[in-house]
């Protein structure tokens, strides 16, 4: 059996007394959309804060692509092909669209963010030409070309999801993790958003996807793990999750 991408060994965190997660065991396989699931407090947010460096664990192992990678920092997981979206949606809403995917290709270019952001027009370099490109690329991925020139902050909710969406794969990522990606989304904003998740999957990024709406985890997942209270309930294609009574008392209660 091939190694996974993602391979999470006995990972734990706690805040003073509250356990978050205990001893968790999870792995990642390469090319797939695996679900998280769980109630609120179940640990899900912090276990992908632990996986993108933005927290450390008290103790456990975390592997990507074969290797230990507890020690990198943040920034270090970005570059090596590990990217997020977050539940709160954290665009900077006085840039326009094209300036914040420009800033997820940052980890992939050279010479820093100025000279793509702030270059005149008729003096950009073949470099600046090439990153604005690759910038306009994604977001015609994401259905957000024509709105390039708009500030994010204008644009409505579900194309502000996209566009978080669009920024995390400017860094061009192995491992796409989403937090909640259709949370506030009406019902024809999150069937754009399963096709979208569903051709970024087809073109070869490994998808992390915590959520809430089982409608569509059941659509779009091969693997669904469920936490609760910081542990592994249960794990298995979506089917047998639904009528497994541990996630069924999990959700709704003995």
């Amino acid at each position: 059996m091939s190694e996974p991408l993602l391979a999470v060994d006995r990972l734990s965190r706690s805040f003073g007394k509250l356990v978050v997660l205990a001893g968790l065991d999870l792995s990642v396989e390469a090319g797939g959309i695996h679900a998280i699931i769980g109630p609120n407090g179940a640990g899900k947010t912090t276990f992908f804060n632990l996986v993108t460096g933005a927290l450390s664990p008290d103790s456990g192992r975390i592997r990507f692509g074969g290797s230990n990678i507890g020690h990198l920092p943040a920034y270090r997981r970005t570059a090596i092909g590990i990217c997020r979206t977050f539940q709160n949606i954290r665009l900077f809403g006085s840039m326009t669209a094209l300036e914040n995917v420009l800033l997820g290709l940052h980890c992939r270019t050279r010479g820093g963010l100025l000279a793509p952001l702030l270059g005149v027009p008729f003096r950009r370099s073949p470099g600046e030409v090439a990153v604005r490109e690759r910038a306009m690329a994604v977001l015609e991925t994401v259905g957000l070309a024509a709105k390039a020139h708009q500030s994010a902050v204008e644009l409505p909710y579900g194309e502000q999801r996209r566009l978080e969406i669009a920024r995390a794969l400017a860094s061009a990522p192995r491992l796409l993790l989403l937090d909640e990606p259709s949370a506030g989304m009406n019902p024809q904003e999150t069937l754009e958003l399963e096709a979208l998740i569903t051709q970024v999957n087809r073109r070869g990024v490994t998808i992390l996807l915590i959520e809430h709406k089982m409608s569509l985890v059941m659509k779009l997942s091969k693997i669904v793990t469920v936490l609760n209270f910081g542990q592994k309930i249960a794990e298995a294609a979506p089917a047998e999750i639904q009528r497994d009574p541990r996630v069924i008392e999990a959700y709704l209660g003995s």
